[in-house]
């Protein structure tokens, strides 16, 4: 169960730093990539029928019409119901990260400015098989739309022995606006997004979570296309004082920790009461769960109580480990927030639990993890686009700035670049720099 330590303890034991043994798996997926690089489709077909027991081939590989359609037959209307209500919410927070193009004229004579543009093709992994992730769905490829790439593209494993997707993540998909499905997952799908195949076209950028094998493909196929992040095991760090809710702590904690047995679950407190408080919410809760022994495993392996000397230390201690999800379930919450430099989502109150954040609020709970969130940020629209630098300059601002340019570009011993500017300078009539 889990037990309650000191910071200092905490300090030595870094609970969200994930160490993936990428060796382990690295020649196998090396191996998989190159078969698909090579053999296109066909690797394609072969590995999803290794890996995922399921016969894809040419004729039934992309996800049809008809059986977006029948997907929708076998979803609740509910269910439907609520992920249009989060889809414009995600939408809603996404648009406001919008920026436009800008070209600005100086009085000098130049113009300076920047061209923002989405990416022409992006894909999206969402996991599969018999599971369902409609809210990665959301969260991948609305920011995606909403940047305005024009061909959003989705791979996601068939269910186990079958040809047919999850109907939940069929409906996510359609109603993201995602326009083409493909059945595959694992390191094969992208290595087939990466490189190409007969019946799939090479992308820009991959994005979404995935298993080992998936994570250490992108790692692998970076450079070749851009990636958003190597995701780890989900974290939640909860910041809490004296007055916090012990229920509500527990259970917030439960909530990463039913994700992986390797999930992060972490309460930092200077209350030893409170502290104790949720030791015992926490063992009374676990034994309703049905994902128990998950749970139990997690906060074995990565849960931690952790007591400091006081609210200041405690907050060193957030920024030191630079979580996933924090929660700030203190008295006046607001009033830490700018103390607050490392974390991925912040969740401020008592009644704004992590959940909400996966699924309803609208900021991306594609967050970075094992203490990336101290030079990463959330997924977002600027994701999806790409920038150029505009220079204009005139030939009065050219004579005004050359001489200097020159100087700098002798200084670097780049002679040729002070000549591209000498050459000018001399048809324009300015000083010898002879």
């Amino acid at each position: 169960m889990i037990n309650i330590i000191s910071d200092k303890d905490l300090a030595a034991k870094n609970l969200t730093a994930y160490n993936a043994d990428y060796n382990t798996y690295e020649k196998q997926v090396k191996e998989v990539l190159n078969q698909v690089r090579e053999q296109g489709d066909e690797a394609v077909f072969a590995y999803t029928k290794q890996f995922d027991g399921s016969d894809v081939h040419a004729d039934n590989f992309l996800v049809t019409q008809g059986e977006i359609d029948a997907a929708y037959d076998q979803v609740e209307e509910k269910f439907i119901a609520a992920l249009r209500k989060a889809r414009g919410k995600i939408t809603a927070f996404h648009q406001k990260q919008l920026r436009n193009s800008w070209l600005e004229p100086e009085t000098d004579g130049t113009m300076l400015g920047q061209l923002i543009r989405p990416l022409k093709r992006v894909g999206i992994y969402v996991p599969g098989g018999t599971a369902s992730y409609p809210s990665s769905v959301l969260m991948n490829a609305i920011p995606a739309q909403v940047a305005g790439v024009k061909e959003i593209v989705m791979v996601t494993p068939p269910i186990r022995g079958t040809t047919a997707v999850n109907p939940y993540t069929l409906v996510a998909a359609r109603e993201a606006g995602v326009e083409f499905i493909y059945k595959m997952g694992g390191a094969q799908a992208v290595g087939a997004l990466a490189y190409g195949t007969q019946s799939v076209s090479k992308v820009d950028k991959i994005t979404g979570p995935g298993n080992i094998y998936v994570t250490l493909a992108k790692k692998l196929v970076y450079g070749e296309v851009d990636i958003d992040m190597l995701a780890g095991p989900s974290e939640i760090v909860i910041l809490a004082d004296q007055e916090a809710n012990p229920v509500y702590i527990a259970a917030d904690l439960l909530s990463q920790a039913e994700h992986d047995v390797l999930a992060a679950s972490i309460l930092v407190t200077p209350s030893e009461k409170l502290a104790h408080q949720v030791k015992l919410e926490l063992a009374r809760q676990l034994a309703e769960l049905p994902r128990q022994d998950i749970a139990r495993q997690a906060l074995e392996n990565k849960g931690a109580i952790v007591l400091t000397d006081d609210i200041l230390a405690a907050i060193e201690m957030v920024n030191h480990l630079a979580p996933e999800h924090l929660e700030l379930l203190v008295t006046e919450p607001f009033k830490l927030l700018g103390k607050i430099e490392n974390a991925g989502a912040i969740f401020i109150g008592p009644y704004s639990p992590e959940p909400i954040g996966d699924y309803m609020a609208g900021p991306n709970h594609v967050l970075p993890t094992g203490g990336t969130a101290k030079f990463y940020s959330p997924l977002n629209v600027d994701t999806f686009l790409k920038k150029s630098s505009v220079i204009y300059y005139s030939a009065e601002a050219l004579l005004e700035n050359g001489r200097d340019t020159i100087i700098l570009a002798e200084g670097e011993g780049l002679m040729a670049h002070a000549n591209a500017v000498r050459v000018r300078l001399k048809d324009l009539g300015g000083d010898n720099f002879e």
